[in-house]
């Protein structure tokens, strides 16, 4: 869906972005990952064109964006600011319609895709008459989601979307965001200097340093096989946690006991971290799980912490 080829920008002396290249496929999230002034946000503002390209090419869906008007460009990718950048004198409903109004759409068509959009987001219908400082930040969030969708664009583009809430919001809202159908049917770039988010949420991780990719691949691929020293040293302070994480039932089948008690089935595609976050916050002394084989295991905390390090000393990702 999306190729970026051979793309760099200077400022003056300074090289923000140096020789990038990358694909994106269709229905992918791909986050680009680092610190800041990494080049992250200048990569993705070349995407749509909110900063040209010294040199390098970037092609969406099989058409240059330069050969492309850019407001007709603009207005086919949703865009998610890191400060949320709703209009304050506009209501909630007319932030939301601002795409739909510009591309003529007819009233009663843009009051059921706002409609539609609010509820699939747990935003009241009340809300539509509001305005923006009458939300809270994980309501505004919502909202600006909202507006990048509501033309039901194909691509996606999101700079730190969650980077102005706090903690316990921005969780609460990443969980809303991998669970809603709306946005498994986009491609979707996304910047974050957050790692725990960025592997809760990529499909891939682009991760950048000074203007130039150091890896890219799967949270998996960035977490065992690393290709440099950057790309260990940058996952070493939360590496166990990731793992935790990234790893599933799946992953580590082979080394679970085979018990087969059955209780209440959960799918062997749970994460290791989410198995023991349910054996920690229930009173069932195991879990029993199901894979794709319709094989079943019943699984202690015990059991789990066993087979993840087998997984790991064993070189089972090898």
């Amino acid at each position: 869906m999306i190729e970026v080829k051979g793309v760099s920008k200077e400022y003056g002396e300074t090289i923000a972005v140096n020789q990038v290249s990358f694909d994106v496929k269709e229905k992918e999230n791909l986050v680009l990952l680092g610190t800041s002034g990494c080049g992250k946000t200048t990569t993705l503002k070349m995407i749509n064109r909110l900063i040209n390209p010294d040199e390098g090419e970037i092609i969406i869906n099989g058409q240059s964006i330069i050969s492309q008007n850019t407001e007709t460009l603009r207005k086919g990718i949703g865009y998610v600011m890191q400060n949320i950048g709703l209009f304050p004198h506009y209501t909630i409903e007319e932030n939301i319609a601002v795409v739909p109004k510009l591309l003529k759409w007819d009233k009663k068509k843009i009051q059921d895709r706002v409609h539609e959009l609010i509820k699939k987001l747990h935003l009241p219908a009340s809300s539509l008459k509001l305005f923006p400082n009458e939300l809270s930040g994980g309501q505004q969030q919502r909202v600006g989601l909202a507006r990048a969708l509501v033309a039901d664009p194909a691509v996606l583009l999101m700079d730190e979307p969650f980077g102005a809430l706090d903690n316990v919001t921005r969780t609460s809202i990443r969980k809303e965001f991998n669970d809603l159908e709306e946005l498994k049917r986009k491609t979707i770039v996304m910047v974050t200097h957050d790692v725990e988010e960025a592997f809760e949420l990529g499909d891939r991780i682009c991760l950048m340093d000074k203007g130039e990719i150091m890896q890219i691949g799967t949270p998996k691929e960035l977490l065992f096989y690393p290709v440099n020293d950057f790309a260990r040293k940058f996952l070493d302070g939360q590496r166990l946690a990731l793992e935790f994480k990234v790893l599933t039932i799946n992953d580590i089948w082979e080394n679970l006991p085979n018990a087969t008690n059955k209780t209440k089935e959960f799918s062997a595609d749970m994460s290791v971290w989410d198995a023991m976050e349910k054996l920690r916050s229930t009173h069932f002394a195991d879990l029993a799980f199901i894979n794709n084989n319709k094989d079943c295991k019943n699984v202690t905390f015990d059991d789990l912490i066993k087979a993840f390090n087998q997984y790991k000393n064993l070189g089972k990702h090898e």
